[in-house]
């Protein structure tokens, strides 16, 4: 008894705390409210994915580069994400997306929540809140920073990650987003690239590339007679495996700048053409290295997979499937012999940076010059049809253009900084450090350290010296 007249007592006493006018509120949140709550986690969802991919990049890198690198190329992965961060929020993310001119933001600098929506005009168009717009383009920006360093595999000291990653993730890369996405030149010209074949990719390798001439090739890569020698990665199964990683985070990458799970769930279709473009790099690569090769070669296969992610990154909402199709083949073919090329003249590129991201991105923002249908340029709200399509030359020109500005800008851009660095501070290893390798010159430890260890004891005729 004494129990229920407790219980009764509660119910009153939460009546009078509580109105009734709190309990209607509490019926259920409205069709706006579920509809951005989910647009939310979605987008949310696809940040975890792109994050992901950090671990894919550092898989891929590791795997493809010696042992004794192993840990260092592995470590600067965390670190160039750090900086990345720091940076991006403090300043990038304004430059990038702000309110401001044609050519950069001049607004929303040092984010400091949802309340600072008013800054950032260009992404106004999507119910997602503020922050997390800001951790999926950080996300982007960090992929693109990760691609730059790829180019200074096995030979770039650590500092040179550090200023010139906060460098690029605050000069360099929001300013071709700012052109873009963020309402510049290029976005009101209509220019194309829905998840960065040009912003992200293009914009990474050709800082890479600059890298890469810059460092000069690594120590017994070219004979005298400027032959090259092939310097294989020391675990294949790290690639595979990074490439995979790398392939599912993908699908936040692509499908996740939709920034909506509302509609027609055009997510899915993104998804689509995304993977049917993948399957088709993979294996038209694998093929064409047979095909000259005289064997499969299975580096190819996973540059071919990566190469057709990155050119559909730009068109996989303005294709069909079938157009996918031959976009990837064709990324997987072209970055085949863009290897090769870029190989037998003297640029050391340990990963094929800019033959996967660069060569490709920039495929990929031509494709859809040529590819994009009515439809699909009408749903997206950018540009025009491609030249298969009754478009005319008109998309196709502009692509030309902000492929060609993207990369006459980000080209200068890092010819003059690291130029600057190499010239100030220096930006690789002496001799003796690069042979010893950089996890003991750098970080004082190996990350195989029992391997190396043997290895180190059968130079030394079976004395190891720390």
């Amino acid at each position: 008894m004494r129990k229920k007249w407790l219980v009764s007592m509660l119910v009153m006493l939460t009546l009078f705390a509580f109105p009734v006018s709190a309990f209607a509120a509490a019926e259920g949140p409205t069709n706006i409210e579920l509809q951005s709550g989910l647009n939310s986690a979605f987008t949310f969802l696809a940040v975890v994915l792109v994050f992901l991919m950090q671990g894919g990049f550092a898989l891929l890198e590791a795997g493809s580069t010696r042992m004794k690198n192993a840990g260092h190329i592995a470590g600067k992965t965390i670190l160039t994400l750090g900086i990345s961060v720091i940076a991006f929020w403090a300043l990038g993310f304004g430059l990038g997306f702000g309110n401001g001119n044609s050519f950069f933001g001049t607004t929303g600098f040092f984010l400091s929540g949802d309340k600072m929506a008013a800054s950032f005009e260009s992404l106004a168009f999507s119910d997602v809140p503020l922050t997390i717009k800001f951790v999926f383009h950080l996300a982007f920006a960090a992929v693109s920073l990760a691609i730059a360093c790829g180019g200074m595999a096995e030979r770039a000291k650590m500092s040179v990650y550090i200023v010139f990653g906060t460098l690029y993730t605050i000069i360099m890369y929001p300013v071709v987003a700012h052109w873009v996405w963020g309402g510049g030149w290029l976005a009101e010209l209509g220019m194309q690239d829905f998840a960065g074949s040009t912003v992200v990719h293009l914009t990474g390798a050709t800082a890479a590339l600059v890298a890469t001439i810059l460092l000069k090739p690594r120590i017994g890569k070219y004979n005298k007679d400027g032959k090259p020698n092939i310097i294989p990665g020391h675990n294949q199964v790290y690639s595979v495996l990074g490439v995979i990683i790398l392939w599912i985070g993908w699908f936040g990458f692509n499908p996740g700048s939709t920034l909506s799970a509302m509609g027609d769930g055009f997510f899915g279709y993104v998804a689509l053409t995304t993977n049917v473009a993948a399957a088709a790099g993979g294996v038209a690569a694998l093929l064409i290295s047979w095909a000259v090769l005289g064997k499969s070669d299975i580096p190819s296969m996973l540059n071919g997979v990566l190469a057709a992610l990155v050119a559909i990154t730009g068109a996989c909402a303005f294709v069909e499937p079938w157009a996918a199709l031959v976009i990837g083949a064709l990324a997987g073919i072209i970055t085949f012999f863009t290897a090769q090329y870029f190989d037998r003249k003297g640029i050391d590129d340990p990963i094929y940076a800019f033959s996967v991201h660069g060569i490709a991105g920039m495929w990929g923002a031509i494709s859809t010059g040529l590819f994009a249908t009515p439809e699909l340029a009408e749903n997206a709200g950018v540009g025009q049809a491609g030249l298969f399509y009754g478009g005319g030359f008109h998309q196709l020109g502009v692509q030309l253009l902000g492929l060609a500005g993207a990369f006459a800008f980000v080209l200068v851009m890092s010819f003059i900084i690291l130029g600057g660095m190499k010239a100030i501070m220096g930006i690789r290893v002496t001799e003796e450090e690069e042979t010893m390798g950089l996890d003991i010159s750098e970080h004082g430890t190996y990350g195989y350290p029992e391997q190396m260890k043997n290895a180190d004891s059968k130079s030394n005729g079976g004395t190891f010296s720390s």
